[in-house]
Order: structure tokens, then sequence, then C-alpha cells
């Protein structure tokens, strides 16, 4: 019996609309109804996932939500912080720095300022778009090196950002965790910041083996978390290397593919 399932937002739980289909909100429903708990873990900030945890129901003090790629995991309900990895000013400096280095948009996430960039670009606006947030222009160089930073992103369309992912200094590999969130999302994060080790936390926070846990995504940031899951699924429309990594290819985002791989294994 499965009893916790962890949910990718975009590109799993959501359509290309950006909908959740009235099936996959249904089989969520059902599968809270028999004591499972559903979380929510996406590269989003917690702005952009609270239209779907209010359209979920996931608005009590027995729900979590894992935002940032799991940098924060709170409780929804009471709004108690479980776990909190972040980054700092100085390390948003040396990605920067990179950006710089490679011709390459930035932006970050800060704890007081929210979306920050040097300079607005498509991918920030459609950053700020689909998550409701305010865009500030900023040199990162201008930030305090303790400034509390939640990720840093390099951002830009796939045949800028792949050659910057293709040729990553090993010691950026190691000093975070670097995640595709997207094709033109290139995101560092805390290296103990991931999808894997926030379900797990989250798993032993509420007493629940690994072997109970179902995680279900379509991406790169997805991937250490199916590594962990004890049922791993992959969405249809998921890359090679993502399906690789799963148990169980359920349909596409499209074709509510969420719903069918929880009234499968859970309902």
């Amino acid at each position: 019996m499965y009893k916790l399932i962890a949910i990718d937002m975009d590109g799993t739980l959501l359509n290309t609309d950006k909908v959740i289909s009235n099936r996959n909100k249904q089989a969520i429903l059902d599968a809270k109804a028999k004591g499972v708990t559903v979380v929510l873990a996406s590269g989003r900030p917690l702005e952009g996932m609270l239209d779907s945890l209010h359209q979920l129901e996931m608005d009590s003090n027995e729900d979590y939500v894992l935002c940032y790629n799991s940098a924060i995991i709170r409780n929804i309900g009471t709004g108690e912080v479980i776990s909190e990895r972040l980054i700092s000013g100085a390390d948003a400096k040396r990605i920067y720095q990179l950006a710089k280095e490679r011709n390459c948009n930035c932006q970050a996430f800060s704890k007081e300022h929210g979306l920050i960039t040097p300079k607005n670009s498509y991918y920030t606006q459609h950053e700020a778009n689909i998550n409701g947030l305010t865009i500030t222009e900023m040199d990162f160089d201008t930030l305090e090196d303790s400034h509390p930073i939640i990720k840093t992103m390099l951002i830009d369309p796939v045949e800028v950002l792949q050659p910057i992912a293709d040729t990553l200094p090993e010691i950026l590999k190691q000093d975070y965790s670097v995640v595709r969130s997207a094709p033109f999302f290139l995101e560092f994060c805390n290296p103990l910041s991931n999808k894997g080790t926030g379900v797990q936390t989250l798993a032993q926070h509420l007493g629940i083996k690994q072997s109970e846990v179902m995680c279900i995504g379509d991406a790169g940031n997805d991937h250490d978390m199916l590594k962990y899951a004890g049922l791993a699924v992959a969405m249809q429309n998921a890359d090679d290397e993502t399906k690789s990594l799963a148990d169980h290819i359920t349909d596409s985002n499209n074709e509510s593919g969420v719903a069918i791989a929880i009234e499968k294994f859970v309902l």
C-alpha cells in the first residue's frame, strides 16, 4: 500500500494548457480520502502552486508542499517549514559570473526580494507570468554574500543552454544540485536540495517507509525522486532518460496519466 504520492506539476499533473483535468483531480481526492498523503513537488515557487493546491483541496494541517525543487518543504495549513535548504548571495554571484562568461541570461529567487534578475528577458517574464510574480531587476554583484537565495537559474533557449550544460565545470556539479526543470531552465540549488531528498525528508517526517512512496514525474528535476521512490512512474511525454528510471510508464499529461497511475496502483 502506497501511503505517500509525490507528483510533479508541469508536464505531469498539468496538461499543456496548464490545467488539472477532472480525472486527475478526482483520483487525487479519492486517494486522499483513503488516507494517502498526496503532495505536489515542483520547481515552482509556492505562489505558482497555490491555485493548484486550492483546486486539489490541499489546504489543511495534514497537507504539505515541496516547492523550489524541495528547497522549501512546508505544512500548508500551519505554515510550518519542515525543511529549508538554501544557497547564498555569494553563490548567486558565482552563477551570474558563469552566465556573463557564456552570454546567457540569469535569474534567482531571493527570500527578501522574490524573483530577481540582472536584466529582464523572455524566460524570466515567462516565469513571472505563470507564477504570478513581480520581477525585481538588480545587479547580482550588489548582493551581500550572506543574502539568502533559494535557487539561481540560467535561462535561455535550449540551443544556448545545452552547450553550457554539456560543458559545466565538475566543481559546480559538486557544489550544487544542478537540474533541468525545462529545456530553457538550468537550475542551481543547495547540494542537498532536490526532489529526492525532499520526498525522503517528508516521508521520514511522516513515518512512511521508502517502499510506501510513489513518485510521478516527467523531467530532469524529477530524476532524484524517481530514484528514491518505492514506485517510480514516468509520463508517456517524458524524455527517454526519465523513462529509463521508471518502474511504470503511464499515459501523457494530456491524457490524465497521473490519474491512470493512481487508479492502477492506489485505488
